[in-house]
């Protein structure tokens, strides 16, 4: 008799020796992931705990039957060989052991390819950078997504991985609108904006369309409820603010050519002066990242604007 027909006989005895007359008036009794249950009443009669595991041989056997198993890293070596001094028995590694745990480690680095090698370098440096910066998860992938295509495109031979991986960042962060600042971006990746700005123009241009994605640039309405929430002040204000923005614009406000940030911070400014949450311009040119000579100018344009 052969495995399976003595599994089947199990199961049958196993079926007819339990009590399933004494669960309910009408038992439906079958065996289940394990165990011989009645599906009327839900009374568990025995456990069968003779496995049934099969071989896989092709990839729908294999999606359809596995259960348990590691889950690889999509880039990056498979498993890692310490640097350590004790085997896992605990024991002293000798200087020949050392030596032949050394060559094989330099064998196994060598067998990743280029790119593998770039994303290993380049993702904790962008899990980094996202949680500095508060980063939601779909503006992460979004930015992951455009650095590996920068990286299969092979931009980045020559250049710096992280100006790449900041611009990527920004890219993904203006794909969504998020309301971040490129000096943001710059001051958490500790990158030169020359080289931030650089590695951009080349994301906007070679790679979001490939990704079917549109870079849309920060609007100065985006910064007004930024900015507002940072001096703390209440939504009252904030929608003066872009009341007052509004009706500038409607007037015939110029704003091609001008930093959104100006703009915002400018009525920001002027909202809080007409209310009681009075700010200083020193203090709004410092959460806006311009100038008081850029804030003085802004306002005196959109005041006029609106006389």
């Amino acid at each position: 008799m052969s495995y399976r027909d003595r599994l089947r006989s199990t199961k049958d005895s196993t079926v007819e020796d339990s009590p399933s007359g004494h669960c309910c008036e009408n038992p439906s009794v079958e065996s289940k992931d394990g165990d011989v249950v009645c599906l009327n009443c839900g009374m568990i009669q025995s456990r069968n705990l003779v496995g049934n595991e099969r071989r896989a041989y092709t990839v729908e056997e294999v999606n359809k039957r596995r259960r348990t198993e590691p889950r690889w890293r999509e880039f990056g070596p498979r498993t890692m060989l310490p640097n350590s001094k004790i085997d896992s028995k605990g024991r002293l590694i000798n200087a020949k052991g050392k030596t032949l745990f050394s060559r094989l480690s330099k064998i196994q680095n060598s067998l990743i390819s280029s790119i593998e090698r770039n994303f290993w370098e380049a993702k904790p440096k962008l899990k980094m950078l996202t949680s500095k910066l508060n980063i939601p998860e779909y503006i992460k992938e979004t930015a992951w997504k455009i650095y590996s295509v920068v990286a299969r495109k092979k931009l980045t031979m020559g250049r710096s991985i992280d100006g790449f991986i900041a611009a990527s960042l920004y890219a993904a962060i203006r794909v969504h609108e998020f309301p971040r600042l490129l000096e943001e971006v710059c001051d958490a990746s500790m990158t030169p904006r020359r080289t931030v700005h650089r590695s951009l123009g080349m994301i906007v241009k070679e790679v979001l369309p490939e990704l079917n994605l549109r870079y849309k640039p920060i609007t100065a309405e985006q910064l007004v409820f930024r900015f507002g929430n940072d001096l703390g002040l209440p939504m009252e204000v904030q929608k003066k603010a872009i009341d007052m923005l509004t009706d500038a614009s409607r007037n015939g406000l110029l704003r091609t050519g001008k930093d959104p940030k100006g703009l915002a911070a400018s009525v920001i400014y002027m909202a809080a002066k007409s209310s009681n949450c009075r700010k200083t311009q020193a203090e709004v040119s410092e959460v806006a990242k311009v100038t008081e000579v850029t804030l003085r100018s802004r306002s005196k344009q959109i005041r006029m604007k609106l006389a």
